[in-house]
């Protein structure tokens, strides 16, 4: 496998077309991850606390529409 080294000095080396379709790639790549993580750590419950203290401050007024 190659290192982080090894990638960034081939991603240098990209035409400036094949950088794009990298980009646009990774972008996607990048997304799904994260979009996969949130939805493990919501389903784990390590949003509950968030969740609740945004509730309870929407109930005690402590929010403002934007």
């Amino acid at each position: 496998m190659s290192t982080v080294f090894d990638i960034e000095n081939a991603v240098q080396k990209l035409s400036r077309g094949d950088l794009t379709t990298f980009r646009d790639w990774f972008l996607s790549f990048d997304a799904t991850a994260w979009d996969k993580q949130f939805e493990e750590d919501v389903a784990a419950g390590r949003l509950d606390a968030l969740a609740d203290e945004a509730i309870r401050d929407l109930r005690e007024g402590r929010c403002t529409d934007l």
